[in-house]
């Protein structure tokens, strides 16, 4: 069984925003992939062992929670590593890249 989290709106990190109207660079999503999504301010990274299209949602294994300075966490409120977790499309979300100057 999955733990249900109720996701961060991704607002303009949202993969499904920056692909609404072009599909051609968005890939499918399939088993092995790693996606990103926001919960509580933390990124988390989801490893796909499914895809229901009809729903629009991936099913996976949460591998990694970073904080926003990209320490890596084992677990914090109610989502822990390795938890089973739904990810809909729409809140997906692109981690912002960090400037090493």
């Amino acid at each position: 069984m999955h733990r249900h989290i109720e996701w961060d709106d991704p607002g303009s990190a949202s993969v499904s925003k920056l692909f609404a109207n072009d599909h051609h660079g968005h890939a499918r999503i399939g088993t092995g992939d790693i996606l990103s999504a926001r919960y509580q301010g933390k990124i988390v990274r989801v490893e796909v062992e499914a895809y229901r299209e009809e729903d629009a949602v991936s099913i996976g294994k949460v591998v990694a929670i970073l904080d926003a300075k990209g320490n890596r966490l084992k677990g914090m409120d109610k989502l822990d590593i390795g938890d089973i977790v739904r990810l809909p499309d729409d809140k997906r979300a692109f981690e912002k890249r960090e400037d090493n100057d």
